[in-house]
């Protein structure tokens, strides 16, 4: 079997790129939660998301969200998050927040209505442009609740060349990667409700159009790694928003409700090349800390696809090939779960302090004194959230 001083020096490649709303006061369709020391300014959600690289190592990028997170200034924001040791990463847009977008935005019949979200996506590249950001992410919240309320073709070509004209404005460095979900809030057709229409979507504007796929938007049962396979070998996964589900969209802490699938989809993300030197695929969390604490919710979060891609990276591949091609159905499945319930927690940890890191990154930022620091600094004003 693998050792994990042999999969160590890959672990050096990890990024995961931390979303700035995770910061901020969320909740769910009945009630948001405040809590002490959420940040009432975008300056104070990228301190937070520094604090979490810094203790981790794992998250050198905050993702926005416009217009949550818009500032005068994006170079100085850029200048801030580069004195704190991270950078800005993908800038998400929002076109499910204005009253005008009720019945749709990208797919909407008015032209003025749909030129609006379009406008809205150009801001947001211009944004990038300031940022230094590669990614413009896209999910829209768009579809029809009744049958018959809309017309599902008509709705998917006015997709089309909404994107398209997104995708023109890109700059040359920059990409556009469209996020899937089945559905809600729309229920009776969700415009892009699965990866294969994204898929035709993206393939249809060029290269530089890949799927995001985030991995608590898929009906129960769904075999995410497969999709995640079929993406990479098509050369179109761009990127992954990490939650957790145990009914719908739950944007719980990765891992939380099935580390097993966390764990198979790593392996295919390895084993098809999307990990490590050269690949383009980009690590995102996509949460929203409803109950908890929301610094050390992210510091878990990172940890656990690190625990997870470690034990991935420990398949032995060779010995897993021999017995796929020798058909040995319960010797492949042995080396796969060998891995898995390989117990990495003390070596990660060993391996974090060689780097000048924690060895328990939630007990240290939880003694760090961080947290009492900003509940008292951050009284007063208003807490940042989805609004």
């Amino acid at each position: 079997m693998t050792t994990f001083s042999e999969i160590a020096p890959r672990l050096e490649d990890q990024a995961i790129e931390v979303p700035s709303w995770a910061y901020g006061n969320s909740g769910t369709r009945f009630k948001v939660f405040g809590s002490p020391g959420t940040p009432r300014t975008v300056e104070e959600k990228v301190a937070d998301a520094a604090t979490v690289h810094r203790f981790t190592g794992l998250a050198p990028l905050v993702s926005l969200h416009i217009p949550w997170d818009l500032v005068d200034d994006f170079g100085a924001l850029r200048r801030y998050a580069e004195d704190l040791g991270i950078g800005l990463g993908t800038i998400n847009s929002n076109t499910f927040q204005d009253d005008d977008y009720k019945l749709g935005a990208l797919t909407h019949t008015d032209p003025r209505i749909r030129q609006k979200a379009i406008d809205h996506h150009f801001a947001c590249i211009d944004v990038m442009h300031e940022t230094g950001s590669r990614d413009l992410k896209i999910w829209l919240a768009e579809g029809t609740n009744y049958p018959g309320q809309g017309d599902i073709r008509g709705r998917q070509d006015r997709l089309a060349e909404s994107l398209r004209t997104i995708y023109e404005r890109l700059g040359e460095e920059q990409r556009l990667v469209l996020e899937y979900k089945f559905f809600e809030p729309a229920f009776y057709h969700t415009d892009v409700p699965d990866w294969g229409t994204s898929y035709a979507h993206v393939a249809a504007l060029g290269e530089r159009a890949l799927v995001c796929l985030d991995t608590g938007h898929h009906a129960p049962g769904t075999n995410i790694e497969f999709i995640v396979a079929q993406l990479l070998r098509l050369g179109k996964l761009g990127s992954f928003d990490f939650n957790s589900r145990f009914y719908a969209d739950d944007d719980l802490i990765v891992g939380a409700a099935d580390p097993y699938q966390l764990f198979r989809i790593l392996f295919e993300v390895i084993r098809g090349g999307g990990y490590g030197p050269g690949s383009q695929v980009a690590f995102m969390l996509d949460q929203c800390h409803n109950i908890e604490a929301k610094i050390p919710g992210q510091i878990r979060s990172v940890l656990n696809v690190q625990e997870m891609t470690a034990r991935a990276l420990l398949v032995d591949a060779e010995a897993l090939r021999s017995a796929q091609e020798a058909g040995d159905v319960l010797a492949a499945n042995e080396i796969f779960m060998d891995a898995f319930y390989t117990d990495v927690r003390a070596d990660l940890a060993a391996w974090r302090e060689s780097r000048g890191l924690p060895a328990r990154p939630v007990q240290a930022y939880l003694g760090s004194g961080y947290q009492q620091q900003i509940e008292a600094d951050r009284a007063g004003g208003t807490q940042a959230g989805w609004n």
